[in-house]
């Protein structure tokens, strides 16, 4: 099949002939009825018909002689009324007729009805618009044909480059320099049917200025099953001239404080906005925050990356702020396309300084992925305030005085603080015998009103002391039945807290009030106590008795009036394997407490406390001293009160060790070892003896008569 107007040339050729290798050929043209036009002859000039005569001798139909056996027919314009079928005939120059002498061939001629209209609605475009090029294709219907579409650019180098063809089977072919973009998806086809053909090329550059080229082909299909394409046809036509003009990304970066503290604890609020945006296109916008601790303008300042917020949305915290943006105490977000907020719900006084922001622009990538384009600076903002230092100011005072043993003592302490944000109050109350002495806590009450006995070791006495919230900012300390150890100086020691962002307590500032004196004047009795011992040095089995001996002066209190916590200690080993527990112990009830089972305690009057040692050793050796506790019970209150403890003098015990005794055991092991050692001795010889020297039983003896048969014989 071939174009109206093109050049045709037809080939013929004769082989396995006899005669003359040159070979003669005849062109006709089969028509209907099995008749033929001649056309053109080799050898007989006659043999052209007239009604073609004219065409061959102007040259529009010719031959060509392509060797001895072969020839071709040209047409040099085909026209739609040359469709038929040609036959090439020979002459036989054989000396026997056998084979074919002539061979046929359709020639199809279609009309050139196709014609391209190229259109480029905007041929002048700036960097990163789009470029559409528009090719319109018409053409007369002719069953199997089909038709393709090119693009085509004609760069200053002259050479035309192919940008991407549609067809003929409906497939797409890209341009070496273009499957990148392409597959980036900047190049896009526009396929509205009716013969329109677009090309749209997204984010244009400068390199895409020149000279485009619309292309439009006409094929067939040839070859076993149509496998191969034939092109028969192509018309071109020049789209004209785009023009790119290169525009470069602008924009500028403005800082500005919508929240600013004025105090700890108070929420700051920085906007990095982006202003006079220019072509940008399909571009994206992420910032990075910045803080300093110098003020702006100091060029020596070290910038500490806050967080960065990435072209596509993702957050990504700085190393020494990740803590307070996983928690929420900051945020970084986005407010507008244009707008970024940094966001400090409670700023500390580490807080301030210097803050910036940088915005960068970032462009799609052929490889699907960004590139930074542009980053802009933006001016640094100063958040500073005047810090407010929190205080806190505790006043003690005596609401009820304790001017006897069993009486109540009751004190209250004033909290008064500033610069706190809805704090939260810790009360701690301590005890000193002395000025200056070494305290010892309490009772204490937390922020949460939960209360919780510290170090008062009397579990006799836990309901004696009370620590209760009786005002907003008041508090009040009550010691029920008071006792001449209680006597000393009482104080509280508050400490203030705030909650943080996740409302949790953290400590702001402490403080200690003045102290109040417990101080009544003891009228009891004085006691007086002392140790007496049987014996000093004692044998080892032995056993030795030592006595507590408690006296009272200046007055006698009645039987029953007073009772005693008695405690024995043995000062060298016990006291130390023991970590200073006592080795027996009698409470004022009578209730004995031992950590040796050979040893007993018993009250043998109202006075006198007797420790025995029971079968004593080596290990009881040591100093031995005792311990009391008095207790006396008021007349007044019917109370029991507690007064200072007593110790003893020291006394020493002393375990003895005689030659005999101390040689007894060993040497008695050592024999009785000998003689086990001996008798085993023995055993073994004589099961030796037994069993490898004893005839066996089973054994006969040879008999001599055998021995003279032989002798005989």
């Amino acid at each position: 099949m071939h174009v109206e107007g093109q050049a045709v040339s037809i080939r013929c050729n004769v082989s396995d002939y006899q005669g003359p290798r040159d070979q003669d050929f005849e062109w006709s043209m089969i028509q209907s009825g099995d008749k033929s036009l001649n056309l053109i002859s080799t050898f007989d000039d006659g043999f052209i018909d007239p009604t073609v005569k004219d065409r061959v001798n102007s040259g529009d139909i010719s031959y060509k002689k392509l060797g001895d056996n072969s020839v071709e027919l040209r047409f040099k314009k085909v026209r739609a009324t040359d469709s038929g079928v040609y036959r090439c005939s020979t002459p036989s120059t054989d000396s026997v007729i056998s084979g074919n002498y002539h061979a046929d061939v359709e020639l199809k001629v279609i009309g050139d009805s196709l014609k391209v209209s190229p259109a480029i609605p905007k041929s002048a475009v700036s960097e990163g618009e789009s470029v559409e090029l528009r090719c319109n294709t018409t053409r007369g219907f002719t069953e199997h044909t089909f038709l393709s579409v090119s693009w085509s650019i004609k760069k200053e180098s002259g050479l035309l480059e192919e940008i991407l063809t549609f067809g003929p089977d409906n497939k797409i072919k890209v341009g070496n320099n273009y499957i990148q973009r392409y597959t980036d998806g900047g190049l896009r086809l526009d396929l509205r049917g009716g013969g329109f053909y677009g090309l749209v090329l997204k984010r244009a550059k400068p390199s895409d200025q020149g000279e485009y080229v619309c292309s439009a082909q006409e094929w067939v299909r040839q070859g076993e099953g149509g496998r191969n394409w034939r092109k028969i046809q192509e018309k071109s036509e020049d789209m004209g001239k785009v023009v790119v003009t290169p525009t470069d990304l602008q924009f500028k970066v403005t800082l500005t404080s919508s929240l600013n503290p004025q105090a700890t604890s108070e929420p700051t609020e920085l906007l990095c906005q982006v202003v006079d945006l220019l072509h940008l296109q399909d571009g994206r916008l992420a910032v990075t925050w910045s803080y300093s601790t110098n003020t702006p303008g100091d060029v020596s300042q070290k910038k500490i990356t806050i967080a960065f917020l990435n072209e596509q949305g993702a957050l990504i915290p700085g190393d020494e702020y990740r803590p307070r943006l996983d928690s929420g105490d900051i945020a970084v977000t986005r407010k507008e396309s244009n707008v970024f907020v940094l966001r400090m719900l409670q700023t500390r006084d580490a807080d301030m300084g210097s803050y910036s922001c940088a915005v960068s622009a970032w462009m799609p990538t052929r490889q699907a992925g960004w590139e930074k384009a542009k980053e802009v600076q933006s001016t640094p903002v100063s958040v500073q305030w005047t810090p407010q230092i929190p205080v806190v100011k505790v006043v003690a005072h005596r609401v009820r005085e304790a001017s006897t043993g069993g009486s109540t003592f009751e004190m209250t302490c004033q909290v008064t603080g500033q610069n706190l944000r809805n704090p939260g109050y810790t009360v701690l109350i301590h005890f000193a015998e002395t000025l200056g002495g070494k305290p010892r806590k309490v009772l204490s009450l937390s922020q949460d009103s939960v209360l919780q006995s510290e170090e008062w070791g009397e579990p006799s006495r836990v309901d004696s002391v009370v620590l209760e919230k009786t005002g907003q900012f008041e508090y009040r300390f009550r010691l029920y039945g008071v006792q001449v150890t209680d006597r000393g100086f009482y104080y509280c020691d508050v400490t203030a807290w705030t909650r943080d962002q996740k409302q949790e307590w953290t400590k702001a500032v402490s403080a200690e009030s003045n102290k109040i004196e417990i101080a009544f004047v003891h009228t009891g009795p004085v006691f007086n106590i002392s140790i007496h011992s049987e014996a000093h040095n004692v044998l080892p089995g032995d056993t030795v008795q030592m006595k507590c001996i408690i006296s009272t002066l200046d007055v006698s209190p009645n039987t029953g009036d007073v009772s005693f916590d008695v405690r024995w200690f043995q000062g060298s080993g016990w006291a130390v394997d023991n970590g200073g527990v006592p080795l027996i112990s009698m409470d004022r009830w009578g209730v004995v407490k031992k950590s040796s089972n050979d040893s007993s305690l018993e009250r043998t009057d109202r006075h006198t406390f007797v420790l025995s040692l029971h079968k004593t050793q080596d290990r009881d050796a040591g100093e031995y001293h005792c311990s009391a506790t008095p207790w006396l019970l008021s007349p007044a209150t019917g109370a029991w009160s507690k007064e200072k403890d007593l110790t003893s003098s020291s006394t020493f015990l002393s375990v003895q060790m005689q030659l005999w005794e101390s040689l007894k055991m060993p040497v008695g092991y050592g024999v009785f070892a000998a003689v086990i050692a001996g008798v085993l001795s023995v055993l073994l010889g004589l099961v030796v003896a037994h069993c490898c020297f004893s005839r066996n039983p089973m054994h006969t003896p040879r008999p001599r008569n055998k021995l003279m048969d032989l002798e005989m014989d």
